[in-house]
């Protein structure tokens, strides 16, 4: 065991763990529990460190995946076992080895496939659920050392806590997806008046297996993604080096990153910064490997909340939004993304019971966040917004339960499979209430 400070990458959370450990199986990780739970002592699986909260803080053991046994395991019919430390980017051509592809993905790729899933990780389209929606099983590590494995079969509840359970319920050792033949996506990127976008969401969304889009606060310019699949076998046409480089280095990080230093310099000039950072990006179109299209690479530091919804509050909700950031006298030099989901079964996920929009806004990491993100909470809460498991926000347990309608069933579950709240932190002490 060995100690070191830990820091996100957000930078919004520092943890100094008594301990850390690198278990490479499911065994090794219930020694691990039993000893500190012998010790007194508290434990925390954590993943890349992309969560913007203090989900994976403890100052006790911490258990880092990366050594984890990366197995990957082909059963048929799509089904797949991988270890709880694969990081998405390397799943994506793991999975393409075998022929295999993930249904929906979100844009980042750099956590693992436990984080992702453990705090409520989405991507966009309006016949999809979010990651979490993809597990058919489980293995856990519970708090008593026990290694159990639950699905909709076995341990139902447990199942559907834990899929989204914020590591709460024991540590994933391993995941059963729902894969499917691995395929190619047609992504068109188009800039759009946000006006016209709002009028016609719901062809869009019906449209378009994935459809998101970006507004620049301080002005009315969109850029929309639409990504479709195209017939098996169809020719690749991917982006060349140098139009990527252009568009995904050197516009979206390194330009947006001197864009967001002169914000910082110099808060007046972000609307006309803004309107800059909505002309540089063009309309392109391109055909690639479908977690190839997913991901974009983003290098700029930032903060960020996001908040579930019902999907017909969400033109309602922009209202309200840009009306507050004219009126605030704030400025927001980050694009507000909107993404889609459909209605999905983890009692804790945000998308739980309805078809969704998800409303995320961003703040650079120079620049104050509070008083913005605190605004766009109090606009979501009245329209039953659900925040991102792993995105900054302030509500506690009290207010989610009355947000979730399994959430009472998901503490049970807690109660059971860790009475003494071995898994806990600051964070669940928040959040769960206990």
């Amino acid at each position: 065991m060995t100690a070191a400070t830990w820091t996100n990458w957000a930078r919004t959370e520092t943890a100094n763990p008594a301990a850390v450990v690198h278990p490479r199986d499911a065994d090794e990780v219930s020694r691990v529990l039993l000893a500190a739970a012998d010790a007194g002592r508290r434990v925390k699986a954590v993943g890349s460190g992309h969560s913007f909260t203090g989900v994976a803080v403890t100052d006790g053991v911490q258990l880092q995946l990366d050594r984890l046994e990366r197995r990957l395991q082909v059963h048929g019919d799509g089904l797949v076992t991988v270890g709880a430390g694969w990081p998405l980017h390397a799943l994506g051509p793991a999975l393409a080895a075998q022929g295999l592809a993930m249904s929906n993905l979100g844009d980042i790729d750099v956590q693992t496939i436990s984080g992702a899933i453990g705090t409520g990780t989405h991507g966009t389209g309006g016949r999809f659920g979010g990651i979490s929606d993809q597990v058919r099983a489980l293995e856990l590590v519970l708090a008593d050392g026990s290694v159990a494995r639950c699905s909709p079969d076995d341990d139902p509840d447990l199942f559907q806590s834990a899929r989204v359970g914020l590591g709460a319920f024991g540590v994933v050792t391993a995941v059963t997806l729902q894969c499917e033949p691995a395929y190619a996506l047609h992504a068109v990127e188009t800039p759009m008046p946000l006006a016209e976008v709002l009028e016609g969401l719901d062809d869009f969304i019906a449209a378009n297996e994935h459809f998101e889009f970006y507004w620049f606060p301080h002005t009315h310019r969109t850029l929309t993604k639409r990504n479709n699949r195209v017939p098996q076998g169809s020719p690749l046409a991917p982006l060349s080096r140098a139009r990527a480089y252009v568009d995904d280095e050197l516009l979206s990080n390194r330009l947006f990153e001197v864009l967001n230093r002169v914000a910082t310099l110099a808060p007046r000039a972000v609307p006309r910064l803004n309107a800059v950072s909505a002309r540089a990006l063009s309309a392109r179109e391109f055909t690639d490997e479908s977690y190839k299209v997913f991901a974009s690479t983003r290098s700029v530091r930032f903060r960020e909340s996001e908040w579930a919804m019902p999907r017909a509050a969400l033109p309602e909700v922009l209202r309200e939004i840009d009306g507050w950031v004219e009126s605030s006298g704030e400025r927001l030099p980050f694009p507000v993304e909107v993404r889609f989901g459909a209605a999905d079964q983890p009692w804790l996920s945000t998308a739980y019971g309805r078809d969704t929009a998800w409303v995320a806004v961003h703040q650079y990491h120079r620049m104050d966040h509070t008083r913005y993100f605190d605004a766009v909470q109090s606009i979501l809460r009245s329209y039953e917004g659900r925040p991102h498991w792993g995105k900054m926000h302030s509500l506690d347990g009290e207010q989610l339960a009355e947000l979730y309608p399994r959430f009472g069933d998901a503490m049970a579950v807690r109660d059971r499979v860790d009475p003494a709240r071995l898994f806990g932190n600051a964070y669940l002490e928040r959040v769960f209430a206990g």
